[in-house]
């Protein structure tokens, strides 16, 4: 009998613990992303094997089938996995690797990834929290919702141009050059990255709602839940990069 024809039966081993742990609220879609393509690099389910039952993963990441199925087909738009209908069906991971990713590889080798990631979350929670702090005008109020607007209309290749956009306004409401120049510098870096990955569309959803959230806090003065509103947002850009990338 072929790996494809085998039940399902991965074994709960601590390989599989750790891989398929439940994920935080937050990010779930993101996350979940992450944690299947780890389980593939991390050969848990090796090339040719079937991935545990649709019910099992979403029972063991603690996230809806509806959420778990986009992953998957994210996955399978990717090229990682692909699914089969039948008696032996199910999905199945590609022996293959996506060009797309071995080209990745070669961004992610040509810079320090964690200290980007680090910087870009020092630097945005810090900048968002400080844009909440400040006296905002309403000029610098309706720029910050025309920057909204634009982000969330933009086409599917002009988005990372127009979330850029965004970031950069919270940056320049906050009055600092300084600031100003570390977000740019940051984006910079994080577009680079991006650039490397699939643009996904359940992702750029999450992404503009986070946005909205993030905006109103700022609009309202709530520092606090700037700052954490933007650490949610950059972790889930954060988990699709440590899953294509690393």
């Amino acid at each position: 009998m072929t790996s494809e024809m085998l039940p399902e039966d991965h074994g709960p081993g601590r390989a599989d613990e750790a891989v398929f742990r439940p994920v935080r609220d937050g990010n779930a879609f993101e996350e979940t992303v992450e944690r299947l393509l780890s389980a593939i690099k991390l050969g848990v389910v090796a090339p040719g094997e079937r991935l545990p039952a649709e019910r099992d993963l979403a029972a063991r990441f603690k996230v809806s089938r509806v959420t778990l199925r986009e992953a998957i087909r994210t996955l399978g738009e990717a090229g990682f996995v692909e699914s089969r209908r039948g008696r032996y069906g199910g999905t199945f991971v590609l022996p293959a690797q996506p060009p797309s990713v071995r080209g990745a590889r070669q961004v992610r080798l040509g810079q320090d990834f964690d200290d980007a990631l680090l910087f870009r979350d020092v630097v945005e929670t810090g900048t968002a929290q400080a844009a909440a702090a400040a006296a905002l005008s309403q000029s610098e109020r309706l720029h910050l919702r025309a920057r909204l607007d634009e982000c969330a209309g933009a086409r599917l290749e002009d988005y990372r141009r127009m979330d850029s956009r965004l970031h950069l306004a919270i940056a320049e409401v906050t009055g600092s050059a300084s600031l100003t120049a570390a977000v740019a510098d940051v984006r910079m870096r994080l577009n680079e990255l991006l650039d490397a990955i699939p643009l996904i569309e359940r992702n750029l959803v999450h992404s503009n709602e986070q946005h909205a959230l993030i905006i109103d806090a700022i609009l309202d003065g709530d520092a606090e839940s700037a700052r954490r509103l933007m650490a949610e947002h950059l972790a889930g850009t954060a988990a699709l990069l440590r899953g294509f990338l690393t």
